[in-house]
């Protein structure tokens, strides 16, 4: 079978590669690869920056946006031949920590999980692949290609409930706004979120594209462009920051409505250093009752909350997300990122 591999920390070094089936070993139920879908994370490895090989090996088998068919399944799996599936990312360490001792394996505290085309396990990305039944999800079959999307929804459904959480912390807390810095496909997916919770959206962004300003309109939202600071007097309830961008995320504390709410989901580069009125900060975040989190990946809760928020979505709108399709021969491509891109996804179907 054809399989996507890098030499983890090592940059130019992915490619294609001829493999065996996956071993009965690595989960009962035998899936065939749809599509894959392409993130930071993905060009992370790829550039040598980041990943683990599986122990005992040289290369792994990158992706971790899966979308699949079941092909073989045992009786009492809960899955059939034909199932269309998704794949979790993460595992429990085998220790385990007290979060994934209930399932919380996201909230890992001794972070000796692993994941599936990240750390320490091969991924999704070739033509078949296998996994025990407790870490695959079964999707609506009218979700179609649009399930390739369930991966990145699950980082913002945790981020929702998350948020939700922390807002519970007032029973008067009742947020009616809500801003998105980013238009990429988490934040878009944020946005959606939001939007199906009734709240007044508003997405930001750097780069002007008339393709993502439709994308946000066409869900009752207001696409703005340029910074925070172009916003003027705009307080949002809550702010999901999905750029990672080290200004942004700057820009982004004490610009919350009081009592607000501000839930990190980009993932920053180390190395940048801005002046900061830390007093100033303080004193906004203090008096009133600001919060700041940070969020990343998601438990099997988060990828069902995910299911049913993409289900209920406008298939349509969802499929102009999916801006490119790369063929398996030519998957380094996607890796190379264009002016109009979403998401892109490695065609495997």
């Amino acid at each position: 079978m054809r399989a996507l591999t890098v030499v983890p920390g090592t940059a130019n070094s992915a490619g294609v590669e001829d493999m065996p089936l996956p071993p009965a070993s690595d989960g009962a139920v035998l899936v065939r690869a749809l599509a894959l879908g392409v993130c930071g994370t993905d060009r992370e490895i790829v550039s040598g920056e980041y990943g683990w090989a599986p122990p005992g090996q040289k290369r792994l088998v990158i992706g971790h946006e899966s979308l699949g068919k079941v092909q073989e399944a045992p009786d009492a799996s809960g899955f059939k031949v034909g199932d269309l599936v998704v794949g979790i990312v993460r595992r429990p360490d085998p220790v385990p920590c007290s979060c994934c001792a209930v399932g919380e394996w996201d909230m890992c505290r001794n972070g000796r999980y692993t994941e599936r085309g990240i750390k320490a396990r091969n991924g999704y990305g070739s033509d078949f692949f296998r996994i025990e039944p407790d870490f695959l999800v079964k999707l609506d079959p009218a979700l179609g290609m649009n399930g390739v999307l369930v991966e990145p929804t699950s980082v913002v459904a945790k981020a929702w409930e998350q948020t939700e959480r922390i807002g519970r912390r007032s029973r008067g807390f009742a947020p009616k706004t809500l801003l998105v810095t980013g238009a990429g496909p988490v934040g878009l997916l944020a946005a959606m979120i939001g939007a199906q919770r009734g709240l007044e959206v508003h997405v930001l962004d750097h780069r002007d594209s008339q393709e993502k300003q439709k994308i946000v309109r066409d869900l009752g939202g207001s696409f703005h462009l340029g910074s925070l600071a172009d916003l003027g007097g705009l307080k949002p309830d809550i702010l999901m920051e999905c750029t990672g961008a080290p200004s942004v995320v700057r820009d982004a504390f004490g610009r919350t409505a009081s009592g607000g709410i501000v839930c990190l989901v980009g993932v920053s580069a180390p190395g940048h250093k801005f002046d900061v009125d830390v007093g100033l900060l303080n004193r906004t975040m203090v008096l009133e009752n600001d919060t700041v989190f940070g969020t990343v990946n998601a438990n099997r809760k988060h990828y069902e909350d995910a299911v049913a928020a993409l289900t209920r979505a406008d298939k349509h709108w969802l499929a102009r997300l999916i801006t490119r399709r790369v063929p398996v021969e030519q998957w380094t491509q996607s890796l190379e990122q264009q002016p109009d891109d979403i998401k892109v996804v490695v065609d495997f179907s």
